[in-house]
């Protein structure tokens, strides 16, 4: 046995050109050649699957960028590499594929046991021209521009001479002098190390696939630090950083997340950038990310534990981010000002405050970007910022009551306690209770300036990232959102409430408009009305609709909050005519919103595992109610298979008339969908 290692070791193949070899051996890293033949060797002389000897490896393999030449694989579906492939293929291990996104090219285990979801191909192209502009802002105070590849250089426009009428001579002094300016600063590049750069810390890292891509995509940079506990993702770190040649800005490191940004807590070792996108809640970093982010720097966090957030469990959000969630038709915005919430609460413990860049919620997560700072006047003023939610159970209006309050007294800032409630003991409008939510950030949840720049450099610049055209789309409808209007009430939950028709949204904007109100959809749900209307002008429309659009009022009960609301008459004279400033931009230009999912099981993906692998338990779970809106039942004899659940409680009064089944002995089915 002895012999034969000796004879596999000596007929390995020479060293790929580069001296990768040589640098792998002052790292005390196992050579390319040894670690594959060791591998086969290992493979002859136990019997073991490739995904299971994975495991074994406790070193990252190394290979020369210029001579790997993987067979490249879709992300949306990887498939694993054959044994011809991984012998052809210096550094790429059996059971490994080649994920590519951006300009990075991943080596990736196809058992599950390090954590990679393609879905987020979108959140990590939007972090990518958000970093950048990031990077271009703070660089020009340190003397230096940022220069990204298909970027055409930016014209200098001055509103207020094109206003007067001056576009002359006048006009392109200052364009002149900002050029001169530019021309003197040091230039930061793509994939080149800026003393003058950023500090990057991606505090949950898995494959190294997002700082791999911050490395080769976004210019500005003077380190990048992936970080996490797994041992088997930092190896694989550290051979992807070395594959893709990041080696000089991409630093692998093995620790606890929490303690990697404690020990950064002094003023000159905080980052510039931390990013957070864990599995599930970052409730558990934030404390450390608020203190270990420099003066001035980006937090960006996800959040994917979405139930908890929007309702389904308040209690559990409390514990997490100190607010108490609601069950609504605005859940999704709400999640994006729990979360702000929670950050700036945690930043005030340290004199600190945050100020939000952008907040989008898209597919099952949300993720927002923050700058923080500090400022012990500033944080005074957080009290103020903060709100908590009365929602009605009935008919879903909402009001908002601060949680502080504050006047201006001349040079100084008075602040006090905020008097309320806002409502009464029950809805005005349809009589039922209200629900307490909260606290929640009640202040603008984007930096419009802010978000006009990353949306004209995606726009200026589509074939950088794969998601450009949805990137556009997103933010496009964020600009003309109202900032000052916190959560949004839905069109078609308006309707079910009086059980009418549902107006189109063109028609329902320009009744707003036409009352002298100002009105906006929302990126967070695609039948959202934001406005500044209070919630009796907006049923006052819709009692106006339903007068055109009648429904059977004698159907109605009269504790229902359709017919209390429907017994009013209207204050208001809606007017229905079609306004042209009712259509907005991004869907006048067909810009991609709310894309559907492209593909099946698209959505959250299983916690990643040692030894890989994903339960059946869970498989089933995640494809029970795929495709059930494309297999809907058409014949109401097949209801007969579902049970009834009001004859189960001993309350259907249909008897024999029910379309469902009264079959005691038959077990509740998964596919229960609605009551007899």
């Amino acid at each position: 046995m002895r012999l034969l290692l000796v004879a596999l070791r000596v007929s390995r193949a020479p060293p790929a050109p580069g001296g990768k070899r040589r640098g792998a051996a002052l790292l005390g890293l196992p050579q390319p050649g040894h670690f594959a033949l060791r591998r086969q060797f290992r493979t002859m002389d136990t019997g073991d699957k490739a995904q299971d000897l994975q495991s074994v490896v406790t070193g990252p393999g190394t290979g020369s960028a210029a001579a790997v030449a993987p067979v490249e694989v879709s992300p949306s579906a990887p498939a694993a590499a054959t044994s011809q492939d991984t012998a052809a293929v210096p550094g790429l291990l059996p059971g490994e594929t080649v994920v590519k996104e951006g300009k990075a090219s991943i080596w990736f285990p196809s058992a599950n046991e390090v954590f990679y979801n393609p879905v987020q191909e979108f959140n990590r192209d939007l972090t990518c021209a958000v970093l950048t502009e990031f990077a271009r802002e703070t660089l020009s105070l340190r003397g230096a521009r940022v220069v990204v590849p298909g970027e055409k250089e930016r014209v200098v426009v001055c509103l207020s001479d094109e206003k007067n009428g001056t576009k002359g001579e006048e006009a392109s002094v200052p364009q002149e002098e900002e050029e001169r300016k530019e021309a003197c600063l040091r230039t930061a590049s793509v994939g080149e190390r800026c003393e003058e750069g950023l500090r990057v810390l991606e505090g949950l890292a898995a494959s190294g696939l997002r700082s791999i891509r911050f490395a080769l995509e976004v210019p500005g940079l003077k380190s990048v630090t992936a970080n996490d506990c797994s041992a088997k993702a930092v190896a694989l770190i550290a051979r992807n950083t070395q594959h893709n040649g990041v080696s000089h800005l991409v630093q692998a490191s093995q620790r606890d997340a929490s303690m990697v940004m404690y020990e950064a807590r002094g003023r000159n070792e905080r980052y510039d950038v931390i990013d957070l996108d864990p599995y599930g809640s970052p409730s558990p970093f934030l404390d450390a990310a608020v203190q270990a982010v420099s003066e001035g720097g980006l937090l960006c966090v996800t959040c994917t534990d979405m139930a908890v957030m929007a309702g389904n469990n308040g209690e559990t959000c409390y514990s997490k981010y100190g607010s108490v969630s609601i069950k609504s038709k605005y859940c999704h915005e709400m999640a994006l000002r729990i979360i702000l919430h929670s950050l700036d609460e945690r930043a005030n413990v340290y004199q600190r405050y945050v100020e939000p860049l952008l907040s989008v919620s898209v597919d099952f997560y949300i993720r927002v970007f923050v700058r923080v700072r500090t400022g012990q006047a500033k944080v005074k003023n957080s009290a103020s910022k903060q709100a908590l939610v009365y929602n009605c159970v009935g008919c879903g209006a909402f009001h908002l009551q601060r949680m502080g309050k504050s006047m201006c007294q001349g040079k100084h800032m008075k602040y006090s306690a905020a008097t309320g409630p806002p409502v009464g003991v029950s809805c005005e409008h349809c009589g039922q209770r209200h629900q307490l939510g909260g606290p929640i950030w009640a202040e603008p949840i984007h930096n419009m300036e802010f978000v006009q720049k990353v949306l004209a450099a995606v726009s200026g610049n589509p074939s950088r990232f794969g998601t450009s055209k949805r990137i556009e789309g997103i933010l496009s409808m964020i600009t003309e959102e109202l900032e000052d209007v916190p959560l949004y009430s839905t069109l078609d939950h308006l309707s079910s409430t009086l059980h009418c028709n549902t107006p189109s949204m063109l028609l329902f904007r320009s009744a707003l408009l036409h009352a002298g109100y100002r009105v906006s959809l929302s990126h967070a749900c695609k039948n959202a009305v934001k406005t500044d209307a209070p919630a009796g002008v907006l049923w006052d429309i819709m009692r106006c609709w339903e007068k055109n659009n009648p429904v059977k009022r004698e159907k109605l009960s009269e504790t229902s909050p359709s017919y209390r609301i429907l017994s009013t008459e209207p204050v208001l004279q809606a007017c229905f005519d079609i306004r042209a400033d009712a259509n907005p931009q991004s869907r006048k230009r067909h810009l991609t919103r709310f894309q559907e999912n492209p593909q099946a099981n698209w959505g959250p993906k299983a916690r990643a595992k040692a030894g890989g692998g994903i339960s059946t338990e869970l498989e089933e779970r995640r494809k029970q109610f795929q495709g059930k809106r494309k297999c809907q039942i058409s014949d109401s004899s097949q209801l007969k298979s579902f049970p009834c659940k009001k004859f189960r409680k001993g309350t259907c009064t249909y008897g024999e008339k029910c379309c469902y089944s009264h079959t005691p002995e038959k077990s509740p089915s998964p596919g229960d969908a609605a009551e007899g």
